[in-house]
């Protein structure tokens, strides 16, 4: 019973604290990310090497608030690129993906100053990739694709200065970690 009592009361003081955490994130807003990708989801072994690393930038625009409280919905659009080379001895293949889309997130505060959110992705991959080195003398093969791309994440976005923001997003997209700095205008 004891147990139960003081569970209950931590509860309502851990919630009692979430409700006094103010938004970060308003309808109107419009943030501008800018990542670095650590761990890539697209290519990864012994012969694979990173050429660029994973890059992203998005655009967010807030779009309806007072969901759940103080939860914000913001959508906007994607780019992820990155740039990998698979070689062996003295041939190989270098790899490009562009991932163009657009992103639905839902913003809830936690914490003061800390954006916290989760969100979707929907897009299209433009793959590419070219053959080099010299295993077939005079033989030059490239090939390109495209399909859908999806992600689920979830970030924070911590804000220093009012219009200025340190970044962090996890999931599955153009890299599994993100890293990068966010601008509000």
């Amino acid at each position: 019973m004891k147990k139960s009592l003081l569970l209950v009361a931590g509860a309502i003081f851990f919630f009692a604290q979430l409700t006094g955490q103010e938004s970060t994130f308003l309808k109107g807003d419009k943030v501008l990310n800018v990542g670095l990708g650590l761990g890539s989801t697209l290519y990864s072994g012994t012969y694979y090497q990173s050429q660029i690393p994973p890059l992203s930038g998005s655009l967010e625009f807030g779009v309806a608030d007072e969901i759940i409280d103080k939860g914000v919905i913001g959508v906007g659009p994607y780019l992820g690129y990155s740039s990998y080379k698979y070689e062996y001895s003295s041939w190989g293949w270098k790899y490009s993906n562009i991932i163009i889309g657009i992103r639905g997130n839902f913003h809830y505060p936690l914490v003061d100053k800390l954006d916290t959110y989760t969100g979707l992705l929907l897009g299209y991959n433009i793959a590419s990739s070219k053959e080099f080195g010299d295993a077939i003398p005079g033989y030059d093969y490239s090939y390109s694709a495209g399909g859908v791309a999806y992600s689920w994440f979830v970030g924070g976005r911590y804000w220093f200065k009012e219009s200025l923001a340190a970044m962090l997003e996890l999931g599955y997209g153009i890299s599994y970690l993100n890293i990068g700095i966010a601008a509000k205008f």
